[in-house]
């Protein structure tokens, strides 16, 4: 296995199912040597009982798909720790460094879904959510550039890449998914404090918002779920690893701070927050003014996209 990625070390996270898998796989064909994480909980993040060091069992997804690469002629390792736990989250950088002595890329991708309208979105359905998603990122995110940082200060600054997973729904919104569209929104303003903070490390931040089949899109994509007899299947998650290995990849350079929509056959370039239609009275408004200012601003301004859902 040879490619775009020879030589690279890469840890994906929840990469024993969709597109973590198919990410894992991916880089792998393209020459990296990838450490394999993922927990192996039900699809509401149901949990089995970690082992804290992160050592997996033989029947776990992190050690099926790791055991898929090394059968392809690839080298891979599993990782079976809760990377929403400090402790987990810096076991994968330790256990890249262990088995290959070095950490090139972290695509972090691990998440679950607990869906409920907001009135009766429970507090624990809200906790676990932002845990699994915006912590872990924010976790092993932190771990990672910590030794890239150690790494930058002692000489040997690195072509480090983080690619992180958002969403649509944390973009535009998505009913019923409240907890998951917040996560997936702070999971952009993440990347890009990240970016700015860990340029300087030689250190890359990008995220994705991805669109493809998976456990936890069956559900909102349950009319255009069925794969074609033949022909290209649109939502099949190895199209969105193309994109994520390149991110992940020396070949991204001079790319940070980018949010990246994906499906299918098509890719975006996200535009983001940006000033529109302005007016400023040099004094402060009365409420009734105020209103008229905000009619006209409205006026002017493009309608926001539509809610998923909605």
């Amino acid at each position: 296995m040879s490619g775009i990625s020879d030589g690279r070390v890469v840890a994906v996270t929840g990469a024993g199912r969709g597109l973590g898998r198919a990410h894992a796989l991916a880089f792998a064909a393209q020459g990296a040597r990838v450490v394999v994480n993922d927990l192996g909980v039900a699809l509401d993040g149901t949990p089995r009982t970690p082992d804290p060091t992160g050592t997996p069992r033989p029947d776990s997804p992190a050690a099926a798909v790791a055991a898929e690469i090394r059968a392809a002629g690839g080298e891979a390792i599993a990782h079976d720790a809760d990377i929403a736990t400090p402790e987990g989250a810096a076991s994968l950088v330790t256990t890249a460094l262990d088995a290959y002595g070095r950490l090139d890329t972290l695509v972090n991708n691990a998440g679950f879904l607990r869906d409920r309208m907001l009135v009766n979105l429970d507090e624990d359905d809200w906790d676990a959510v932002l845990r699994v998603h915006l912590k872990g990122h924010f976790l092993t995110l932190r771990h990672a550039a910590a030794h890239w940082r150690a790494e930058s200060k002692a000489g040997r600054t690195p072509t480090a890449r983080i690619v992180n997973t958002s969403s649509g729904a944390g973009l535009l919104g998505s009913v019923g998914q409240g907890n998951y569209s917040a996560a997936k929104a702070g999971i952009v303003a993440l990347t890009l404090v990240a970016a700015a903070e860990l340029a300087r490390y030689g250190v890359q931040v990008n995220a994705i918002a991805p669109a493809a089949r998976t456990r936890m899109t069956e559900r909102a994509f349950a009319a255009t779920m069925a794969a074609p007899a033949t022909g290209f299947d649109a939502m099949a998650p190895d199209n969105v690893s193309p994109l994520v290995v390149w991110l992940g990849s020396a070949a991204s350079e001079g790319v940070t701070g980018r949010v990246f929509e994906t499906e299918g056959g098509r890719i975006t370039v996200m535009d983001g927050w940006r000033p529109g239609p302005t007016l400023d009275k040099g004094a402060r408004w009365t409420p009734a003014e105020l209103g008229e200012a905000v009619h006209e601003l409205l006026a002017l301004a493009p309608p926001p996209g539509a809610v998923y859902g909605a």
